[in-house]
């Protein structure tokens, strides 16, 4: 397993070789030797470290190297407004969650980004995703950075902060509490290098209004607070990529009528707040999944049936409307053979999540025993979230993601790792095809333009040097 450095000290002097520190930045001795090893070994002493001072010497080193080898953090807006003027199309591009084994998922998912000439893939993690999978938006980060140095990436690396979500019970308690607990997971997100992040306050649509307005203020009112939030945050001069939200997902199917009610109203509220101010470039609808798919009493998922026309309708108005069109959640279950219809209607972006997850635990390579373990503890310690005339098999379905955080470095030191990784690879190239993005590596580069930003020196690293 990689080495996980237990003070500044050390981690510096593992590095020997690799790298070191001259003049409060990072130089390369050895690409060859990072790429190798020396991005697992600051991705697991990042994650493990048992010192918060190394790991935050780790995390500074990962960026920082991954900058000198050509592993950008990057935006999508500049390809997704490209997209809404109509210079490209036919293609979706994949948002895939890294719940569990982030960085050596990450690492296969370059892998085969670069096999297939493509860097239109998002990687992302929703707000109630970092808290069950114990990764901070500077964990996160960190581990998909090296993940992707040690795939031997060169190009854009978009991290997307996934359902940055109101709480509907929390937000009629303490409006201003919950508006701020969003503000704050902004700021960190874009701290931690992500350039792209979606604002869902969809939660608080009210149908009992007596018009779509009414119904929608609240959620365009909230998300156009956020985005201008967004863009006073932008220090670097690059847009972040900022999604909003019309219809929960797993509730009742979006219309066109609707979103012109949410863009609408947006659009007013961001120009009084922030004239001049870009707004979203996408927006999520609801066409009939929900979020992890309906498991059976028996075992399984249950097939949803996804209205492919009205997510056609609702994309093409988003793009008369300046956006690069709409976005499908909680796809990742669906059914192989229909991911080839997202392209045909123009989706812009679908989100997949759980399917990933799935394939790891339902791998026959996943250690019976240890599967054994996380179902035993999910039965003491996720007991509140049992539903009535739940299975045994529902319950442990819908729960098992909650397991991904304390068993965390179980994951990752999976000695059978390696099959299962390439299944999960295997899965992202058929995705690649069946979305149309293999190949289109030079479109993005046409349009996304990443741009290099040091970051000061920790204190901690500067001490260790003397």
């Amino acid at each position: 397993m990689p080495y996980v450095a237990g003070s500044v000290t050390d981690l510096l002097s593992h590095l020997s070789g690799t790298l070191h520190i001259a003049n409060d930045k990072v130089v390369i001795d050895s690409e060859a030797k990072l790429r190798s090893e020396g991005a697992a070994d600051l991705a697991w002493t990042a994650a493990f470290s048992a010192d918060e001072a190394t790991g935050e010497a780790a995390r500074w080193i990962i960026w920082e190297a991954a900058q000198a080898v050509g592993v950008m953090s990057a935006s999508i807006q500049e390809l997704y407004m490209a997209r809404s003027r109509g210079e490209v199309s036919g293609f979706t591009v994949p948002a895939i969650n890294l719940r569990a084994q982030t960085f050596d998922m990450a690492r296969t998912i370059y892998e085969t980004a670069a096999r297939n000439d493509t860097s239109a893939v998002l990687l992302e993690i929703a707000r109630s995703e970092q808290t069950y999978t114990f990764q901070r938006p500077m964990d996160f980060a960190a581990s998909v950075y090296a993940g992707a140095i040690a795939a031997g990436w060169r190009g854009p690396v978009f991290l997307q902060g996934d359902h940055y979500q109101f709480n509907a019970k929390k937000y009629a308690a303490d409006p201003e509490g919950m508006t701020e607990e969003i503000r704050r997971a902004c700021k960190l997100a874009i701290e931690a290098g992500y350039r792209n992040i979606d604002i869902d306050s969809s939660t608080l649509v009210d149908l009992s209004q007596p018009n779509l307005d009414l119904e929608q203020k609240v959620n365009y009112t909230k998300a156009a607070e956020l985005t201008a939030l967004i863009r006073s945050l932008e220090d670097d001069g690059v847009a972040v990529s900022v999604g909003g939200e019309i219809g929960e997902v797993g509730k009742a199917n979006s219309t066109v009528e609707e979103l012109k009610a949410y863009l609408d109203g947006y659009d007013a509220v961001l120009q009084s707040l922030a004239p001049g101010a870009k707004g979203v470039s996408k927006v999520s609808v609801q066409t009939g999944t929900s979020h992890g798919g309906i498991p059976l009493p028996g075992g399984g998922v249950a097939e949803v049936k996804l209205d492919f026309g009205t997510l056609g309708k609702l994309g093409e108005y988003a793009r008369e409307r300046g956006l690069a069109g709409a976005v499908q959640h909680g796809a990742s279950t669906l059914p192989d053979e229909l991911f080839h219809k997202f392209p045909e209607v123009e989706t812009a972006e679908i989100h997949l999540a759980t399917g990933f997850q799935n394939a790891l635990y339902g791998h026959p390579a996943f250690p019976a025993e240890l599967m054994a373990e996380i179902n035993a503890w999910l039965v003491v310690n996720a007991a509140d979230e049992r539903k009535d005339g739940q299975t045994e098999d529902q319950f442990l379905y819908t729960t098992r993601k909650k397991a991904i955080g304390p068993f965390k470095r179980a994951l990752w030191d999976l000695s059978t790792k390696g099959e299962i990784l390439t299944s999960q690879g295997a899965k992202v190239e058929y995705l690649f095809n069946e979305l149309k993005v293999v190949g289109k590596a030079s479109i993005v580069d046409r349009y996304v333009k990443p741009v290099a930003v040091s970051r000061p020196i920790p204190a901690a690293v500067k001490a260790a040097l003397g």
